[in-house]
């Protein structure tokens, strides 16, 4: 699996939402750092992004600003500091478009459980990007649908929504990878291919003795390049990786929870309730049914 398709199926794990956050006049937001994978597309008028670090950046209509971890950021009609805005407000408040100079269009995946995909950690921490919309037509036409799917309760949304935001998300980790290739997201060649055989198969049990064999390495060294390049120990990467393949299961199928420790890597049902637990907080059969049962809170500034 390539570095985009796991991370689009690492953050379903969360639950998808979509909304609008406008401003009129004098206005700011500040989002403290919601656990969400999201971003803000910039549909009419003009804004600065503002984050805790670097100067404030410009935004102009089509330009996306895209957490990849929930960190914290602001966005305002004028350079100023995150301290000076005021928090956004997590209500279901109708933002009054037509009121608006600015609207910006926003998707955010919730992740109710457990942290962010290891690639999405490895990003910055706030990304702004400009893309080339005559090249890629398609981001184009899904900001578009989107933005029509926010607008009003329509038959079949609960289906439509989450499905658009996978593939606006699929088309802005694109784009942010052809503006800043990288290997699989790790500079390291050596480890990227050592990440990308986890990817394909969590199920199998490495070790770091073979990984290391199978990328030319001593053992030493391929131990500290991967916790450098990762910012994970790879038992730790291990742990995750099947983990979230797990989380993603338990959400997306009905799988029987024996069936699926098997498919990640674990030999019995309760070792994996056990890992799930740690990692996640909860077991797995209550993940389960809170995953079914959860709903996000919208946002408006």
């Amino acid at each position: 699996m390539d570095v985009v398709s796991d991370v689009i199926s690492s953050v379903r794990i969360g639950r998808a939402e979509a909304c609008w956050v406008t401003g009129a006049g004098a206005w700011g937001v500040h989002y403290p750092g919601y656990p969400v994978s999201g971003f803000h597309i910039l549909i009419r008028g003009g804004g600065w992004l503002i984050t805790s670090t670097g100067e404030p950046r410009a935004l102009a209509p089509g330009d996306v600003v895209f957490t990849a971890a929930g960190a914290p950021h602001g966005l305002s009609h004028a350079p100023t500091t995150l301290e000076l805005l005021a928090p956004a407000v997590l209500d279901g408040a109708d933002p009054r478009i037509a009121d608006a100079d600015t609207v910006f269009l926003c998707g955010a995946y919730w992740l109710t459980r457990g942290s962010a995909h290891p690639y999405l950690r490895s990003l910055p921490d706030v990304m702004a990007i400009s893309p080339d919309y005559d090249r890629n037509r398609n981001l184009r036409a899904l900001v578009d649908l989107l933005d029509a799917e926010v607008s009003g309760a329509v038959p079949g949304d609960e289906v439509s929504r989450p499905a658009l935001l996978d593939l606006v998300l699929t088309q802005i980790l694109r784009e942010w990878l052809a503006q800043h290739p990288a290997e699989d997201g790790v500079g390291d060649p050596a480890i990227a291919a050592v990440v990308r055989r986890i990817r394909t198969s969590p199920e199998t049990p490495w070790t770091a003795q073979q990984l290391s064999e199978q990328v030319g390495l001593p053992r030493r060294e391929f131990a500290r390049r991967f916790a450098e390049a990762t910012g994970r120990p790879l038992r730790a990467y291990l742990t995750e990786s099947r983990l979230a393949r797990g989380a993603h299961l338990l959400r997306e199928s009905d799988t029987p929870l024996a069936a699926i420790a098997r498919r990640v890597g674990y030999s019995t049902e309760f070792a994996f309730g056990a890992a799930f637990r740690r990692e996640y907080g909860i077991p797995p059969g209550r993940f389960r049914l809170e995953a079914a049962e959860w709903t996000p809170p919208r946002h408006t500034p």
